[in-house]
């Protein structure tokens, strides 16, 4: 078993409620600092309090996704929500400024300290009293798209199944079957179209507040602040996304071509993106969650013995939730547990290559999770999702070589990384794509919901509108960006997985050069954390932090090879 570490400044059996946190957070305010040594250790005891805080947050946010049905559940969450961290807020705000305007701020190791610093004096220049109840407003509000979107579910064959468990059914060789799974999906959706539409409206109004709070002209400008985006500005994202255009789209056209003649269609339809052009059924590497997990820590021990006693560890203390249900929310995650030092790995399960590749995702994150515990401060395991997002991208490709573990036959495999390589691909358009989409939405705050749906399908369809034919689904396409749950929960958290896919592709393309090299150079650069550069935490995982034109063409064109030869 893991258990927490063992606190030396909050009291073991801390019961998190405001009246027994605020006594804390005073006693940290008051405290006299008169060295250097003394400023460290209050550092400490900030982070020894904010890491129980994360984690008793952590545990209400995991139970209320596994069971979004739970009132008390949800209460609980709610409670953290609108009693604590208002509270926490400005108390925040005091231990900032006494950080900063402390005299031995200065004698603290520069190169040790500097990335920490950065973050909270950006974060002294952003804070505003009266954001503090919009914040409050809109945790509580984003959460309603899981409550709106776990309850959807659809009737086929007299049977029920969630969204994720019928889109098992987009990989059938029957294509009658596929459409009837991808009209009843899609119908399903766009019941709650509007209700969605309305929260959204909601959401873009309350942020769009606080970016005018802080000074800003827009919640674009804001959050490109309050993400600490130091290396890179808006109009980087605007030519990375040229860039995905020009070398990435006219590949996936190609590949579209092909399937169309591989599966003798006159037109491919939004139910023929899925299924094998081989004919064969649906890859199958496992059948059960627990099968899954199983295969997963082999698949890792088969890289090296660390990374599968990572996920041992975490199956023996029950840290898996995987199988799809009814009343779970979507989608799938890796939450860290900030005083355990280990991760909880959430997703949805239905038994497809996919799932596969979701819970090597997740495994990635969880050990960056398990190689940053032992950082001195909790601010130091916050990575920028530029760097988390390499972790997970990174495993699903060195991973690749070991996935005999799920897949008996050579050509199952063969098949497997053929997909995987194509999903690579792919997802490098629609990253652009919601990425762009969010640019234009917080950037003309005023929009209407007719103009926000001709934005979404002006830069949907400049991307290639997933290469499929959508003239007889124009509504199904207008709402596809409603499936995209980052837009609703956690804005302008997309484009880190474009960068860190290209990351990913040069981490793997050293992994084939020389696999000890390329896997010690990746996880040395995971045991950073966050303390140092986006750029120097790149060039210790021997890559470049670069979404030129030219890299870009560099490194797909190298995916597109890898993929030629299978």
């Amino acid at each position: 078993m893991i258990y927490k570490k063992s606190r030396k400044y909050i009291p073991e059996n801390l019961e998190i409620k405001w009246e027994n946190l605020e006594p804390i957070f005073k006693e940290l305010v008051e405290r006299p600092i008169n060295s250097v040594v003394e400023l460290e250790q209050w550092l400490r005891d900030r982070s020894e309090l904010e890491a129980a805080l994360e984690e008793d947050f952590a545990w209400r946010y995991i139970r209320m996704t596994c069971d979004t049905a739970s009132e008390e559940l949800l209460q609980k969450f709610q409670y953290f929500a609108t009693e604590i961290e208002p509270n926490i807020a400005p108390y925040s705000n005091e231990l900032n400024k006494k950080l900063v305007g402390s005299d031995y701020a200065g004698e603290l190791h520069e190169e040790k300290f500097f990335i920490y610093l950065r973050g909270v004096k950006k974060a002294l220049e952003l804070f505003r009293e009266e954001n503090i109840p919009i914040m409050t407003e809109i945790q509580v509000e984003q959460q309603k798209y899981q409550s709106i979107t776990g309850s959807m579910a659809v009737n086929i064959d007299g049977k029920e199944f969630t969204l994720e468990q019928a889109s098992v059914r987009l990989k059938d060789t029957d294509r009658s079957k596929r459409q009837e799974a991808w009209e009843k999906i899609t119908l399903r959706r766009l019941q709650d179209k509007d209700q969605l539409n309305s929260l959204f409206d909601h959401l873009r109004s309350l942020r769009h507040q606080v970016a005018l709070n802080a000074g800003f002209e827009n919640f674009r400008d804001y959050m490109f602040q309050a993400l600490g985006r130091f290396d890179y500005t808006p109009q980087d994202c605007y030519a990375f996304h040229e860039a995905i255009q020009k070398s990435v789209v006219p590949i996936l056209h190609e590949q579209a071509e092909k399937r169309k003649n591989a599966l003798g269609l006159e037109r491919l339809e939004p139910w023929d993106m899925d299924v094998d052009v081989s004919g064969k059924a649906a890859l199958k590497p496992f059948k059960t969650g627990s099968e899954l997990i199983e295969k997963s820590i082999q698949c890792f021990t088969n890289i090296s013995h660390y990374l599968g006693e990572r996920l041992e560890i975490m199956k023996e203390n029950s840290l898996f939730d995987v199988e799809s249900r009814k009343g779970k929310a979507p989608g799938g995650y890796n939450y860290p547990l900030a005083e355990t030092g280990a991760p909880f790995i959430f997703m949805n399960s239905a038994n497809t290559f996919r799932d596969l590749t979701t819970m090597i995702h997740e495994g990635g994150h969880a050990v960056h999770t398990f190689l940053t515990a032992d950082l001195e401060l909790n601010d130091f395991k916050h990575c920028p999702s530029e760097v988390a997002e390499l972790a997970s991208m990174s495993m699903e490709l060195i991973s690749m070589d070991n996935w005999d573990v799920y897949f008996d036959n050579e050509e199952d495999l063969k098949r497997a990384k053929r997909d995987q390589l194509f999903d690579v691909l792919k997802t490098l358009p629609w990253v652009a794509v919601v990425d762009q989409y969010q640019h234009w939405i917080y950037t003309n705050p005023d929009h209407t919901d007719d103009q926000r749906t001709e934005a979404w399908l002006q830069i949907f369809e400049s991307f290639g509108a997933n290469f499929a034919g959508w003239d007889t689904h124009h509504e199904a396409e207008a709402n596809l960006w409603q499936k995209q749950l980052h837009i609703f929960e956690v804005p302008f958290y997309y484009i880190e997985y474009g960068m860190a896919q290209l990351g990913a592709i040069a981490v793997w393309k050293n992994y084939k050069e020389n696999p000890e090299k390329g896997l010690e150079q990746y996880l040395d650069a995971l045991k950073l954390g966050y303390t140092k550069t986006i750029k120097e935490i790149y060039e210790t995982a021997g890559i470049k932090f670069d979404f030129s034109a030219g890299y870009v063409k560099e490194l797909t064109e190298f995916v597109k090879s890898e993929m030629d030869k299978l």
